[in-house]
């Protein structure tokens, strides 16, 4: 299955000046298919595969002893009976952080084998740094894997050419052709998510049930993490919190609230668990920020107000215990959670192409005294000096009396809809299909033309 950072790998492959390359995310997001297979196999003569996760002792005390470079290939040669060049071999650290000394060595690459191509992943390394590990500050270059997006979710369903049309029409200023495919895709990618063995299962398969089966020990795989990295007591909490995340989207307001997960829940009881889901990389932590003008928006957060979402729409409706009929909308679930999951789904394509920095937006928090409005805006984020506010629907019905409260407050260069509408842009409005999501870049790249005749797709 083809996966957008290959490019970057290969990139990273021919730079003159690159470093021991480390590639984090969340566990089975397909990190080591990518690397050994997709990336090691096809631009290497020979793949070297360490696994620490699966190390034996001996391998383990290779680097409790002398890190350096020389060293730890000449071993390496031996153990895996394969001769290593500097000119053509690919040299994996597979969960490096369960090996810190490991993580380590990577400095020692940097400064005294530049020359060899080493790479390494990591999937719970930002717990393991909480816990002391040190880290290689300026010695690695880093790239972080998400669950695939929905335009590979397309292209493993062999949609190639047709997401490559939909590309270039925005390019060439035309409206592009809408195919009910995309539209069958997006429905199916709801259900099944992206995390890479729910996908390649289905297409292999078409067999949801087998698909679900595949989505619940992904889940006992995290749940397993919890209780080997942490105490009984903070392994509690953290499947407490994770549990709690889909009946946070169940109310009205979607801002978290600790009584949620339990009623005697206090915010300095969980630190530590919102902590350590955000470092595996299962939730998303978006804060209020209270200007909706104001660059840079970090500058301006409310950490203590926030919503939180997870890593993947299939796990979400999994953890949830909802049927995969759900995502078709025809019932009082999707009624009530179709929101939250188109939420979730457009936090997820953001943040796969590098919108990590997510806010939402209430009306009157930074007036004192004053109580917060009921407007809200899903998601406020930034790029190139430009703020841009995205609401979210999960249907035709597209009414947001929010959005227009924001641009009637703040005169946004280009404000942004998804829904379920076709293309459209309106005086500073544009609606983009939820299933067109991966056009958001070409289209607010081409903003400033965007209401030249040709390309206002009013009909």
């Amino acid at each position: 299955m083809r996966r957008k950072l290959l490019e970057q790998l290969i990139e990273w492959k021919e730079s003159k000046k690159r470093l021991p390359l480390l590639l984090e995310g969340a566990r089975q997001v397909g990190k080591t298919y990518l690397l050994k297979t997709l990336f090691g196999e096809k631009y290497f003569e020979k793949v070297v595969h360490v696994n620490f996760e699966k190390a034996d002792s001996e391998l383990i005390n290779l680097f409790e002893g002398n890190i350096q470079p020389q060293r730890i290939i000449d071993y390496l040669a031996l153990k895996f009976n394969a001769p290593i060049s500097q000119d053509n071999t690919l040299i994996i650290f597979d969960e490096i952080q369960e090996v810190p000394r490991a993580l380590t060595s990577l400095k020692y690459f940097a400064e005294d084998a530049p020359e060899y191509y080493v790479v390494a992943t990591g999937s719970l390394l930002g717990i393991a740094l909480h816990s002391g590990t040190s880290f290689p500050v300026g010695k690695v270059n880093r790239l972080r894997l998400y669950p695939m997006d929905f335009e590979e979710f397309c292209w493993a369903n062999n949609m190639e050419e047709q997401t490559e049309e939909a590309h270039n029409a925005i390019e060439s200023l035309k409206r592009p052709l809408i195919t009910s495919g995309f539209k069958d895709l997006f429905q199916q990618y709801l259900a099944i998510g992206g995390m890479p063995a729910a996908v390649s299962t289905w297409i292999a398969s078409k067999n949801i049930d087998i698909v679900e089966m595949i989505l619940k020990n992904i889940l006992s795989d995290y749940k397993d993490d919890f209780s080997k990295h942490t105490t009984n007591t903070e392994s509690r909490r953290i499947a407490n919190l994770w549990q709690s995340v889909p009946r946070q989207f169940a109310k009205e307001n979607h801002k978290f609230v600790y009584k949620t997960i339990e009623p005697s829940a206090r915010g300095r009881d969980y630190a530590f668990s919102f902590d350590w889901l955000i470092d595996a990389g299962l939730i998303y932590k978006v804060n209020l920020i209270p200007h909706g003008d104001k660059l840079p928006l970090s500058f301006y957060a409310d950490e203590s107000d926030f919503k939180i979402y997870g890593l993947d729409v299939g796990m979400l409706r999994q953890l949830a215990g909802l049927p995969s009929s759900v995502v078709i909308g025809d019932d009082n679930i999707w009624s009530n959670f179709g929101g939250a999951f188109a939420e979730n789904f457009v936090l997820q394509q953001l943040r796969s192409m590098g919108f990590t920095e997510t806010y939402y937006w209430v009306n009157n928090t930074n007036i004192p005294n004053q109580p917060k409005g009921k407007s809200e805006v899903d998601f406020i984020i930034s790029d190139e000096n430009t703020i841009y506010p995205i609401e979210v629907k999960s249907g035709e019905q597209v009414k947001s009396p929010s959005l227009r409260i924001y641009r009637q407050k703040y005169n946004p260069e280009l404000s942004i809809r998804f829904s379920l509408k076709a293309l459209e842009y309106d005086e500073g409005l544009l609606n983009i299909p939820l299933y067109y999501s991966f056009l958001f870049r070409d289209l607010i790249r081409q903003k400033d033309k965007l209401s030249v005749s040709e390309f206002t797709f009013k009909k």
